[in-house]
């Protein structure tokens, strides 16, 4: 933050020369000998001037003086971190990791723990409108389920098949999903986070925890403290060796111990949907930060001395003539109501931009528009109001990757395909390997493609009726035949073969199993 600290408009510092100039006449005004001495004899002024009482020597000069050099350092914008352009989307890739040892078959909670880490991967997805999800599955050993995927109904199609079943060793080794986990995020521009759904994170993986903690590692509990009986595959309980039922037990204390020792965030499963708001934040403020530093646009934090500002002004005015001359006349505004609204009197205090933001967070989009004076802003407003065409038109006024990039995602809506192309181009000109711009990029090649293609099958479709019809009556004196089944091509025959997701992770674990066992 130190080393970042800098002023967005330096030249205002020079309007610091104003209060020192303030304290200087002050304090020459403020000296009755000075005004006198060029008019009564240096020996009678000492015995004319009188002095003040010893009381307090405080000037209200002092706090004007304040309140100045406060404006000015507030108008020259200090900053110190970057700001996440207002029309970014959200696409921070996701690894969870889910566990499938044998004690996520309790059913201390509904209808067992596994089923409802299921149940939070859907809804987790879901909140995430198609950003890239990967699945890892672990329990002695960690497999790779789905690598990153935009495809909301083929994760949910592989996570529902997750079962404890599938997995070739059992145990529990919780630094094998982490380091596949980390080896998948490497591969990925954009920084991501790892989710582990589990019921117990066991203590020699912590230092593996604390190493990966700059991956921003989340660990949802899942089970409760109290436990529950562990199911077997085939509806029975785990026994003991006394015939008696096995339960597990959510590890509360070793979570507690690993948040202490690690950093790691870590929570328990919820019967609402507060875990899944909680993993959410997590992921937005991890990937918010990663792209305020590679932002390129400053959070002007000058505003804040505003609060500073009003007061030192309020209280520099001897006997409070100018306060209360300001509240007699709001009084006087606020009785008059065929003069004064709403809108004036937010014109009072607050600035277009202001205003524009206001109603921007209360999702009024179409009045935040109407207010914004920064182009970037209204053109996210108007495109949240689905006025694509005047949107890209406020974009247009400012030449920068993130305006290049805004118009992109605008004519696509308008099916401007070519153009949106285009726009993207140029906003990976302005900023080399840009993950979302060049997503956005193979999106518009994609559908500006297959239009072109509609295009010429609409062109290629003959419009003529033909000359004559013909019908060949000697087909009908063929002779019967028939195919053999082996003629089939593989290709068929492959298509025919009915296997589940889950029996096909199991196969799958297997062979990764053997391949690596010497």
């Amino acid at each position: 933050m130190i080393e970042d600290f800098h002023f967005l408009r330096p030249w205002w510092l020079l309007a610091l020369a104003l209060p020192v100039a303030l304290l200087w006449l002050s304090s020459r005004s403020g000296d009755a000998r000075n005004r006198w001495k060029g008019i009564i004899a240096p020996h009678l002024l000492d015995s004319l001037v009188v002095r003040g009482s010893g009381g307090s020597r405080f000037r209200p000069s002092w706090l004007l003086a304040a309140a100045m050099a406060a404006a000015a350092i507030a108008t020259s914008g200090p900053t110190w971190e970057r700001e996440v352009p207002p029309f970014v989307e959200n696409t921070a890739p996701l690894v969870i990791a889910v566990d499938l040892s044998a004690t996520m078959n309790a059913i201390d909670v509904t209808p067992s723990r596994i089923e409802r880490a299921k149940l939070k991967i859907r809804d987790i997805i879901a909140e995430r409108q198609g950003a890239r999800t990967a699945v890892v599955a672990y329990a002695g050993t960690a497999h790779l389920v789905l690598p990153f995927t935009e495809d909301a109904s083929l994760t949910e199609t592989y996570t529902d098949a997750l079962a404890t079943r599938i997995m070739p060793v059992p145990g529990k080794d919780s630094t094998r999903p982490l380091q596949l986990a980390e080896e998948l995020l490497s591969k990925e521009e954009t920084t991501g986070t790892i989710l582990f759904m589990t019921d117990g994170i066991e203590e020699r993986a912590f230092e593996a925890f604390k190493r990966g903690a700059g991956s921003s590692i989340v660990v949802l509990g899942v089970g409760t403290a109290a436990g529950g009986p562990v199911k077997t595959p085939d509806g029975g309980f785990e026994t003991d060796a006394g015939g008696g039922r096995i339960f597990a037990k959510l590890d509360v204390e070793g979570l507690k111990h690993l948040h202490t020792q690690t950093g790691t965030e870590v929570a328990t499963i919820t019967d609402d949907d507060t875990d899944v708001r909680w993993i959410m934040q997590r992921i937005r403020t991890n990937f918010e930060q990663k792209q305020a530093k590679e932002g390129d646009r400053w959070r002007d934090m000058g505003w804040w001395a505003v609060i500073p500002l009003v007061i030192l002004y309020a209280v520099s005015f001897r006997r409070g003539c100018v306060v209360r001359f300001a509240g007699i006349v709001l009084a006087g505004r606020m009785v008059i109501p065929t003069e004064v609204d709403a809108g004036s009197l937010a014109d009072m205090w607050l600035t277009s931009d202001q205003q524009g933001r206001l109603a921007y967070e209360r999702s009024d989009y179409a009045a935040a528009s109407a207010h914004f004076l920064d182009p970037m802003w209204e053109g996210a407003a108007l495109y949240r109001a689905g006025k694509y065409a005047e949107a890209v038109d406020a974009f247009a006024a400012v030449d920068t990757a993130e305006s290049w990039y805004d118009q992109g995602n605008a004519l696509l809506h308008l099916e401007r395909f070519d153009e949106a192309v285009a726009a993207y181009k140029r906003a990976l000109d302005g900023r080399k390997g840009w993950p979302d711009a060049q997503a956005n990029l193979a999106i518009a090649e994609a559908l500006l493609k297959a239009k072109q293609e509609e295009e010429q099958d609409e062109q290629g479709e003959p419009n003529e009726k033909p000359d004559q019809v013909q019908f060949d009556d000697k087909g009908k004196q063929g002779k019967q035949g028939r195919i053999d089944i082996a003629e089939q091509t593989s290709e068929m025959w492959m298509k025919n073969i009915q296997v589940s997701p889950a029996d096909l992770m199991a196969r799958k674990f297997s062979l990764e199993t053997r391949e690596k066992t010497p």
